[in-house]
């Protein structure tokens, strides 16, 4: 009897809702086992459910990214459970609500540049690691368009953002011999609860979860002679009402 074929692994971040958890439930449809990371319980449990994937299959793993260790802990767990990684998707991302840089804590700068561009390099870092002895694998790192708008009470974060788009096009011109893929999806608004409501946006015309999820599926089922380094999304129609 031929021995089973292990499934692919994917580890995604911030995989509790919006666009981790719509990234999740396609892999999973994709036929991936998953690590589902994120620091609510309940929002992760019910990415499995969704799922339709056995525990043994979707690992759940509460974490704070923040952590100075968090990345190396996260990593660790899922390769314990599973004995492989072959895609990563640093998805996870924090922000407070728009404040002007000089009301910005010291503690509250550190924790947007820690989540949003510390843990997704050391992710990267660990898993390369493993996927050029491996002889391949991907790695999804998501963005923002603040990082090319700039907008005004968010200085840290478009700065964190910035740095992931340029962290992630450098680390992909040191591993692509190699044949990992690394890729960053670049979105404008879209309709998550990192965004709150207000009375300038329409929502309806922001992008859905769905839709940066399938941007990140694009680099997965790339032919392996190429790579979608970096795919922007912006949604069609403008959803910023004009004042």
């Amino acid at each position: 009897m031929a021995e089973q074929k292990k499934p692919r692994v994917a580890l995604v971040t911030g995989a509790g809702r919006g666009i981790g958890r719509a990234t999740a439930l396609m892999l999973a449809r994709e036929g991936y086992a998953l690590c589902l990371a994120a620091r609510t319980f309940e929002e992760l449990e019910e990415t499995r459910r969704l799922s339709g994937l056995e525990p043994a299959r979707s690992l759940i793993v509460l974490i704070d990214l923040a952590g100075e260790e968090s990345a190396q802990e996260l990593f660790d767990a899922a390769l314990e459970h599973f004995g492989q990684i072959d895609v990563v998707v640093n998805n996870a991302g924090w922000a407070p609500p728009r404040t002007p840089l000089i009301k910005t804590s010291a503690a509250a700068a550190d924790r947007i540049l820690a989540v949003n561009l510390r843990a997704p390099i050391a992710l990267a870092r660990l898993a390369a690691a493993r996927m050029v002895k491996n002889g391949g694998g991907a790695i999804v790192n998501i963005a923002s368009a603040a990082a090319r708008s700039a907008p005004p009470g968010e200085a840290v974060y478009a700065a964190a953002k910035a740095g992931l788009i340029a962290f992630s096009r450098a680390a992909f011109a040191e591993l692509r011999s190699s044949g990992v893929k690394l890729a960053v999806i670049v979105p404008g608004l879209v309709d998550t609860a990192l965004i709150p409501h207000n009375k300038h946006l329409d929502r309806a015309l922001m992008l859905e979860a769905d839709d940066v999820a399938e941007a990140v599926m694009t680099v997965l089922r790339a032919p392996m002679r190429a790579c979608p380094v970096e795919i922007v999304l912006e949604p069609q129609r403008n959803p910023e009402r004009q004042h």
